[in-house]
């Protein structure tokens, strides 16, 4: 993953962490690009995209790497078996017909991460939305899709969701805003469902919801939505994901991660408290 860049095709997260230990192997070994290259008979810049996730990870061309980097016997074997794990497609996989490029990255990193923070002045984040708030969105998202698209749509949303049961759910903490909870997305009803869905999701133990009320006045965040990721792996750093109307960016360049990071902090402190969450939607709620 580039530091901060348009997001393309995305490998799964598994496969960054391979390339990442193959660079640090290659380096530990002081093995330079071109002599990595000599020694499986492809250009230097190939070894560079192996260990940038650019390219899949040929199991021969793995297996001749380790060895020049003095890596011997079952240490091999239980790296090759990660790689050829790397290389099946995600999940997300069967929904590319809908899902864009820039955006199946994303989907990636909220699978394996740990904790996932995020502030949204719009929306209901996906993973908490109803299916019939989702749908609302989704049409107004996508106006030129067909019946078939749209509940394609909706059913990669569903699937994403199962991540929130699974018993290594993530930490999920988020900030809404509270146009989030008074704008009628898909009319009184859906909003009621939806509101009651977020009220059942305060007991989910891995679940951290806050809300910035209009009377907290301006605050840092108030640039628009982001999600913040963390993950369990040493050799994947920290990530943040914006999204603009065509496109996304996924910034991994340290400094610019902790500037995010310390705006939610200060966010946190902003919003509600987490124990008044549920005050603050009944409330809200009535108004449909």
């Amino acid at each position: 993953m580039s530091e901060a860049r348009p997001a393309g095709a995305a490998p799964t997260v598994l496969r960054r962490v391979l390339g990442k230990r193959l660079r640090q192997l290659r380096e530990r070994a002081k093995v330079s690009f071109e002599e990595a290259a000599q020694a499986i008979e492809v250009t230097p810049l190939t070894v560079r995209r192996m260990e940038k996730a650019e390219v899949g990870l040929k199991i021969p061309y793995v297996k001749e790497l380790l060895r020049n980097y003095g890596v011997r016997g079952p240490e091999i074997e239980d790296f090759l078996a990660l790689a050829r794990e790397a290389n099946q497609p995600g999940w997300w996989h069967q929904f590319r017909d809908v899902l864009p490029d820039w955006f199946s990255a994303y989907v990636s990193l909220e699978s394996e991460a740990t904790v996932i923070r995020a502030y949204e002045p719009h929306y209901v984040p996906g993973l908490l939305q109803t299916e019939d708030y989702a749908r609302a969105v989704l049409r107004i998202g996508f106006p030129n899709d067909s019946e078939e698209e749209l509940d394609r749509r909706i059913a990669l949303r569903v699937q994403r969701q199962s991540l929130l049961t699974k018993p290594d759910a993530p930490t999920i903490w988020a900030i809404l805003d509270e146009t989030v909870l008074r704008r009628p997305v898909g009319g009184h009803q859906v909003m009621r469902e939806q509101i009651d869905h977020l009220t059942a999701a305060l007991d989910w133990p891995k679940v951290r919801l806050q809300v910035m009320r209009f009377a907290a006045g301006p605050h840092p965040g108030a640039f628009g939505p982001f999600h913040y990721f963390r993950f369990g792996f040493s050799e994947l750093p920290d990530v943040v994901y914006t999204e603009s109307l065509t496109g996304a960016v996924y910034v991994d360049r340290p400094a610019e991660v902790v500037a995010y990071l310390e705006v939610l902090d200060r966010m946190a402190v902003q919003a509600e408290p987490i124990a008044d969450t549920g005050t603050v939607l009944a409330e809200l709620g009535k108004e449909f």
